[in-house]
This record gives structure tokens, C-alpha cells and sequence, in this order.
């Protein structure tokens, strides 16, 4: 059985966006097939100690392994030449414990994807006979292989690698491998959504790129600007009104089972200028066509979801819109008010994710009644410093939702850091002249955390911010340059995880 990427055409003026550098067709097999260009082998330091491999038996191999000095230290990569009929033999290192994690194995087959990808290899076999859970290796080499390159004049088509996986159990390796691809399609949709330029996504395509879904058995709802008014979500209306490509509210609902709902809510700003508090940082305003990675994070999922045919009952709010200049455009001083009937004095037009997201949660309890919520957003600049890109801040005063999400996050390998979170900060919020400021007068990620708090209700509730997380300025582990589609294998572990 060959199994191969098959990634779904987006609904918008672009087609055929996901690409990689290296396209995986995939075979798996209880044998090590005759020999061909590389072999592939995943070797702990203790391999090399009892010589428990069979492959190292080969005089010709050990010799030559010895020379190279290779000693399996976790995420080395070695490479011999002519050796058992191949080209070429990548000696790639586990270490020396016993359990390697998920998101270990994973960041080794992104560096094996460099690996084969700098030698122009076209036929590999992986002996993974030793190692359980190989398909997180394939699956590694799966996210690094994507590439975003089709804007360009002279965009290069992936070239074509065969690649047996030798295992032990053929059936269990391409059920995991089957379910693991799920995900890795629904990060490739992540990561086209993000790196789309604002001309080409807008809240009204991605409204596309997620009826594309319904195919999957994905219920999906549009709002348009119309129903948004007629709902009194002022806040997402107010965003958007500033641009000739009007608000959406878009619902991806994946109904696996007949539990109350888990919901996902994603930022989606197509397009973020500050609106009048422009921003100035010219490098900072070229990235603000990510700014809607929270949305592509949800959508992502909802599709790694139905993929699967997962039992589970989730449902996506993604709330789109492009906070630009214009005569309609809501304006510092402004008090706005949503749908919740809370109302909001305008203190930064910069700070609006903060508003498209508060309709949004409220349009989810109000409709879909979930037993828990958890946002997804790139909101502020103070968790970048806080944090960086190597943590996405992780807001809740829920307990076990902490719990889930931390256990999640190191199942996947999308690290979380709890940041703080309490009615102290209610002060940073208060106006004079409506409910809520909506930018605090010092502090910003646990203020801008505290403000969405408003609009969870009792609902169970946790905060995403993966500003910093959205994209990778180089290639690095399972990400290359550009949008990682972060949150997409978290957040499907974690919906899946629950009870």
C-alpha cells in the first residue's frame, strides 16, 4: 500500500498551493526491500554497543562507521557511501534513552527531510524494524518537506521521493502514519492561509478555503457583513469597516460525536495597517499578512479532524477581517459596542484582534453552548518579549484545561508557558466612559488576556497568544521559512484527548 500526500485545492485565486521541496510518496513493508539509492538507519548508542542491528554486521559498514566516528548521539546525521548495494547509508542518531517523545522523533525526520533533500535522493528505504513509533519520524519529514514558493516566476515542482518504511507491525505503522498525515494536511492548509498575501487571502476567500472543507462532512457558516450588524457584534463590525472587503464570521463545525461541542476561536485578521495608530516598523507591517494565523490554526485542525473521522465535536469561530484606513474606519476615542452588550472605548485601533475575538466568543456560547473554549490568536508584542518564538503564552485560571493543554502541547511538540492571569489587571481596563479600555496603561499580553476573559462567560476558557509562533524566519526543526502552522498539531491532540 503506497500512501502520498493528497492535499485539497483551496477554494481562492490561488490553486494547488501546498508544495514541498521533497514530495513523500510512502510504502510500508516488513522487509528491507532490494537495495536502492539510500538507506536510512535509526540508531541508539547502545546499537553500536551490542551490535543488536543486523544491518551492522556488514564489515564494510562497521569500518566505515567507525571512521565517520559516529556514535548515535541524539539528532546526529551520518553519512557512509557504498555500502549493502546503496549509494549512500544516513546513520541517524537516537540517543541513548530507552522512550524517545513524539516531538523528538519528529524533529529528527525534519532533519532527515534536509538531509535527503540536500542529496537529491529519489529512492529511500527507513529501517525503522527497531523503532516503534517510526511513523513520528515520517511525520517529521513530512512538515519539513512543505515549501511556499508558487508566487514566484520560476517556482520549482517538488521532486519526487519514494520512501519504503521497513517495520515490524505494517498494519499499526499505516494506521499512525494515516492519522499523523491528517495532521500534516491540515498544518500545509495552515501554512498556505498564512503566507497567502493579503490580495490574495481576504476574509471573503477564506470564507472559501473553508466551505473547500465541506467535502470532508465539515458543516461550515458564513456570516457576512449584513448578519454581523444584525447580531450587534459592533466590534467585529467596526474592524472591518474601515476596508472595501467587508467582515466575515466563519463556522467550521466537524460533528464527530453528540457531546457538547469543544470550540476553537481564531483571529483572522487578513490585514492589520494599526489602523489610525498606523504602525510605523516597516519590517513589522511587511508580517502583518500573518495575522489571521489564529483562524488558519482552527480551520487547520477542524481539518486534521475530519480527516480522521475523529469522534469528537468541535467547533471553529474564526473571526475575519482587515483593520485598514479609510472615512469608514473606526477611529481612536470610539466606544464600540458588542454583541455581549458590553461596550468598549477605543484606546488603540491597533489593538483589535482583541475585538473581532470578543464577538467571536460570544457568538460560540451563545449558539453552540461548548463545554470548554479555547482562543487562538497572534494579539500582542509583550509575549513576543516575554516569550519569544520558542513558547506561545498560555492564559486560564482553569486547572485542568492547564493541565490538557501542557499535556497536549508536549504530545505535539507546540510548547506553551503559562502567563498570568487575574482580576489585577482589571484596572489596567477601566474607562471613564464605557465598560472597558481595550489596551491597558502599562502591562499588554496578560491585559489583553484579561479583557477577553470578559467574553468567556462560565465557560471553561484558555488563552492562546502565538505571536512570535506564526512564522519562522529560517528552517528549523519541523518548520521551514515562512508560516509553521502553529497550533494545528496542539490543538488536534488536544481536542482529541478529551474526555
Amino acid at each position: 500500500m503506497r500512501l502520498r500526500h493528497s492535499f485539497a485545492m483551496l477554494a481562492i485565486g490561488l490553486s494547488g498551493l501546498a508544495q514541498a521541496a521533497i514530495d513523500p510518496q510512502y510504502q510500508y513493508l516488513n522487509a528491507l526491500p532490494a537495495a536502492q539509492d539510500t538507506l536510512v538507519l535509526p540508531l541508539r548508542s547502545s546499537d553500536l554497543k551490542s551490535g543488536s542491528h543486523s544491518l551492522l554486521a556488514d564489515p564494510q559498514l562497521k569500518q566505515q562507521l567507525t571512521a565517520a566516528g559516529f556514535t548515535g548521539k541524539a539528532g546526529s546525521i551520518s553519512q557512509l557511501y557504498s555500502v549493502a548495494g546503496y549509494q549512500r547509508v544516513l546513520l541517524l542518531g537516537l540517543g541513548d534513552k530507552p522512550v524517545i517523545s513524539d516531538d523528538k522523533l519528529a524533529s529528527y525526520g525534519a532533519d532527515l527531510a534536509a538531509a535527503l533533500d540536500k542529496n537529491n535522493a529519489q529512492q529511500v528505504t527507513i529501517d525503522g524494524r527497531y523503532l516503534a513509533a517510526i511513523p513520528q519520524l515520517v511525520h517529521g519529514l513530512e512538515l519539513r518537506a512543505y515549501r511556499f514558493d508558487q508566487l514566484k516566476s520560476k517556482a520549482e515542482a517538488p521532486r519526487k521521493l519514494a520512501v519504503d518504511v521497513v517495520v515490524a507491525d505494517v498494519k499499526s505503522a499505516e494506521q499512525q502514519h494515516q492519522q499523523l498525515q491528517a495532521i500534516a494536511d491540515g498544518v500545509y492548509l495552515a501554512r498556505d492561509l498564512t503566507n497567502l498575501p493579503a490580495a490574495d487571502l481576504t476574509p471573503q476567500t477564506f470564507a472559501e478555503a473553508a466551505q473547500a472543507l465541506e467535502k470532508l462532512g465539515v458543516k461550515v457558516t458564513v456570516l457576512d457583513e449584513k448578519a454581523i450588524n444584525a447580531l450587534g457584534m459592533g466590534a467585529l463590525a467596526a474592524v472591518g469597516r474601515g476596508s472595501d472587503r467587508p467582515p466575515t464570521l466563519v463556522i467550521a463545525h466537524w460533528q464527530g460525536d453528540n457531546k457538547a461541542p469543544l470550540a476553537l476561536i481564531g483571529k483572522g485578521i487578513t490585514f492589520d495597517t494599526g489602523g489610525y495608530n498606523l504602525k510605523t516598523d516597516g519590517e513589522s507591517i511587511v508580517r502583518m499578512t500573518s495575522d489571521m494565523a489564529g483562524a488558519a490554526a482552527v480551520l487547520g485542525t477542524v481539518k486534521a479532524l475530519a480527516l480522521q473521522k475523529a469522534k469528537v465535536n468541535v467547533v471553529g469561530v474564526m473571526a475575519m477581517a482587515e483593520n485598514m484606513i479609510s472615512s469608514n474606519a473606526y477611529l481612536p476615542g470610539d466606544v464600540l459596542k458588542t454583541a455581549q452588550g458590553l461596550t468598549i472605548q477605543i484606546t488603540s485601533t491597533d489593538a483589535e484582534g482583541r475585538l473581532v475575538m470578543a464577538d467571536a466568543m460570544w457568538y460560540a456560547r451563545k449558539e453552540y453552548k461548548p463545554r470548554a473554549m479555547v482562543d487562538i490568536a497572534t494579539l500582542t508584542g509583550s509575549k513576543v518579549g516575554a516569550l519569544g518564538n520558542y513558547y506561545a503564552g498560555l492564559f486560564t485560571e482553569d486547572e485542568a484545561l492547564n493541565s490538557s493543554l501542557q499535556q497536549a502541547a508536549k504530545n505535539s511538540g507546540e510548547p506553551l508557558w503559562r502567563l498570568p492571569l487575574s482580576d489585577e489587571f482589571a484596572s489596567e481596563l477601566k474607562s471613564d466612559v464605557a465598560d472597558l479600555r481595550n489596551t491597558g496603561k502599562t502591562t499588554g499580553a496578560s491585559t489583553a488576556a484579561w479583557f477577553l476573559k470578559q467574553f468567556a462567560g462560565d465557560t471553561p476558557w484558555a488563552h492562546l497568544d502565538i505571536a512570535g509562533n506564526a512564522l519562522a524566519s529560517s528552517d528549523k526543526g519541523v518548520n521551514p521559512v515562512g508560516a509553521t502552522g502553529f497550533g494545528v498539531r496542539l490543538l488536534t491532540h488536544w481536542t482529541l484527548q478529551q474526555p
